[in-house]
C-alpha cells in the first residue's frame, strides 16, 4: 500500500512525502500570491485570516504526521480539514463582497474540496491502521 493510502512510508520522506501536505503547501503559497494584490490586500483582517487558515492546513498535516500514534495524528488531520473549510468560507466571502475575482477563487475552491476529500481518505486510513 502506498504512502498516501496508508499514511506510512519511508521514514526519510516524513510529512514531506504526503501528497496532501504537498498540495496544502502549494495552496498556502497560492493564497499568499493571490492576497498580495488587488482589493483583498487592503482588507488586512480577511487577508491575514485567509493566510493563517491556509498555513494552518499544511502545518497541522505536518504536525500530525510527526506524532507518535495514529490516534494523535488523526486529531491534527481533522484540524487541517477544519482549517481548509475555514479557508474555503473566507474565499467565498471575499468573492461575494468583490474583494477577489470569482475567476481566481473558483479553482482554489475546487482544490479545497478535492484536498478535503484527500485528507478525509488519510484520516480513514490512519483510523483503520490504529
Amino acid at each position: 500500500m502506498g504512502r498516501e493510502a496508508s499514511g506510512k512510508g519511508p521514514a526519510a520522506a516524513g510529512y514531506r512525502g504526503l501528497a496532501v501536505w504537498q498540495r496544502a503547501k502549494a495552496l498556502a503559497v497560492e493564497i499568499y500570491r493571490l492576497t498580495s494584490d488587488g482589493a483583498i490586500c487592503r482588507d488586512f483582517g480577511l487577508r491575514d485570516q485567509m493566510r493563517r487558515a491556509a498555513v494552518s492546513v499544511c502545518s497541522n498535516l505536518a504536525e500530525g504526521d510527526e506524532r507518535g500514534s495514529d490516534k494523535d495524528s488523526v486529531r491534527f488531520f481533522f484540524m487541517a480539514k477544519g482549517s481548509l473549510a475555514e479557508l474555503a468560507t473566507q474565499l467565498e466571502i471575499a468573492s461575494d463582497v468583490e474583494l477577489m475575482n470569482k475567476r481566481d477563487t473558483l479553482p482554489i475552491l475546487d482544490e479545497c474540496t478535492s484536498l478535503g476529500h484527500a485528507i478525509g481518505a488519510l484520516i480513514k486510513a490512519r483510523t483503520r491502521d490504529a
